[in-house]
């Protein structure tokens, strides 16, 4: 599918973007490389230092400010920590959790949890239970609907752990430069989805290595990156959570200094 498809001919209208009001957290992993973190609380739940919020917190604030009402969360290890959190917090949507008893997979467990959806015919949002972003979701999906995708990855260039160096053609250096952002893209743990993805889900197995790639040949799958400057980590390891609190402290200086 080239841009040109995409281009409405003249007196053709682009079909308008449905809003999209309901989603899926993966929140069943069991987030091994954040231990001791992990212990005892499931990964979602590790609190974003200086914030007093868990990462799910987090993401359904976000969810809830890009017009979703409806919200379902897949569990799997220690399923009560998160449940009992849900109990007590002050929730800005509906949240229902369903809880893998035995693992299904990447695609499995998407398509278990995508059946507790309350609407069926209409798209919906999914993302990963360690995610900590924020950026237009709506945006997303206008984007999802312009290219009649079945699903829609956002995708970043997170900055890389190293330091690098330039070098022109003869072998001099020119520039250090710390921590750049990846040359290449990743999938950022969003997606848009198709009211139709969830039945092309496996029940078992992992979607990536069987339903992505069917429809990137369909040319029914498509990338969002994210706009430049938007907030994006995963967080994956303990090191991932200490840079995200001192991202944060710095962005409160900042808007301090400015005040």
């Amino acid at each position: 599918m080239t841009d040109e498809n995409l281009i409405p001919s003249a007196g053709q209208s682009r079909p308008a973007a449905p809003t999209v009001t309901q989603a899926v957290i993966l929140a069943g992993g069991q987030g091994s490389r954040l231990r001791p973190y992990t212990d005892t609380r499931p990964k979602p739940m590790i609190e974003i230092p200086g914030t007093g919020i868990p990462i799910i917190g987090h993401q359904l604030q976000w969810l809830a400010e890009e017009g979703v009402t409806d919200v379902v969360i897949s569990c799997g290890y220690l399923a009560d920590v998160l449940q009992d959190w849900l109990k007590t917090a002050d929730l800005p949507l509906n949240v229902t959790t369903v809880v893998e008893t035995e693992p299904l997979g990447r695609g499995g467990g998407l398509k278990f949890a995508a059946g507790s959806l309350p609407r069926h015919s209409e798209p919906w949002y999914a993302t990963n239970g360690d995610i900590w972003t924020r950026f237009p979701l709506r945006e997303m999906a206008d984007f999802h609907t312009a290219r009649d995708a079945h699903a829609t990855l956002a995708l970043a260039r997170p900055r890389l752990p190293w330091g690098t160096v330039d070098v022109d053609q003869f072998g001099n250096i020119l520039d250090f430069i710390e921590s750049p952002p990846s040359p290449y893209l990743i999938n950022a743990g969003v997606y848009v989805f198709s009211a139709e993805f969830a039945g092309m889900l496996p029940d078992l197995g992992d979607h990536e290595r069987t339903t992505f790639p069917r429809l990137a040949r369909e040319h029914r799958l498509s990338g969002y990156e994210l706009p430049q400057g938007v907030y994006w980590r995963a967080i994956d390891t303990a090191k991932d959570l200490q840079e995200a609190a001192k991202e944060l402290a710095s962005t409160r200086a900042a808007a301090d200094a400015d005040a």
